[in-house]
């Protein structure tokens, strides 16, 4: 009985890592579409605080939009990068470890299950049969929460923080340019602030949040953005 239990909890414990990979990416990928809308918005509200040239704000969006998108990529392909180095590194000291001394790791491990509260004999059973299967993973999950073949993608990350860099930045930018000249602001504000509040909800329930906070928090924030930097760039066309 006790085995089972165990392997069901291996099993339930690795389902759990999986969904929990998976909604970090999710939750990046919000994170990202919330700083192209708040970042693309300030720069768009600083130029139309100094000029009413649709084609200006058009420019300065769309530099603004592939320059924000670049850097976010560019920063997590860095940040990942160090991320997968460090695991890579962890596995091969492990590896090492149980090429110099396999059985002072296997005690490891079955101390390990001992402590979680199978017998001693149950525990060496239980880190010796699943050392025999694949010892590497088994010290890899269980003092590294790794998995040995399952590595982080720096180039899958850069492109998921690139598309939503991307996606979140287009609402500014369609909103602000292509609407007449009588609405632009308060449209623009309108859709920027909805865009958040999606972004804040979703943001909070992927991280189990009551949604309230999250979503006051984005509208404060693009609020400010867009207010001082239009602010900045109507003081800026005074001197001009």
């Amino acid at each position: 009985m006790d085995r089972v239990a165990l392997t069901i909890g291996v099993v339930d414990a690795t389902r759990s890592e999986s969904l929990s990979h998976r909604l970090n990416w999710l939750r990046a990928g919000v994170l990202g579409a919330n700083d192209g809308i708040v970042s693309t918005a300030g720069l768009v509200f600083g130029v139309a605080g100094a000029t009413t040239d649709s084609v200006a704000l058009l420019i300065a969006g769309l530099a603004g939009m592939v320059a924000g998108a670049l850097s976010m990529a560019g920063g997590e392909y860095v940040s990942v990068s160090s991320q997968k180095d460090s695991e890579l590194a962890a596995l091969r000291r492990q590896e090492h470890e149980l090429a110099s001394d396999p059985e002072g790791k296997l005690r490891q491990l079955a101390d390990h299950y001992s402590e979680r509260g199978l017998s001693p004999e149950m525990a060496e059973q239980v880190a010796r049969e699943l050392s025999e299967h694949a010892a590497l993973d088994a010290h890899a999950q269980v003092f590294l929460n790794l998995e040995a073949g399952d590595h982080v993608s720096p180039w899958s990350a850069a492109r998921a923080s690139l598309v939503a860099f991307l996606a979140g930045s287009v609402i500014p930018l369609l909103a602000i340019v292509l609407t007449p000249l009588g609405v632009r602001l308060p449209f623009t504000v309108t859709a920027v602030l909805l865009a958040l509040v999606v972004t804040g909800f979703v943001s909070a329930r992927l991280g189990g949040a009551r949604p309230g906070r999250a979503i006051v928090r984005n509208v404060v924030v693009g609020s400010l953005a867009m207010g001082l930097t239009y602010a900045v760039g109507w003081l800026v066309g005074q001197q001009l």
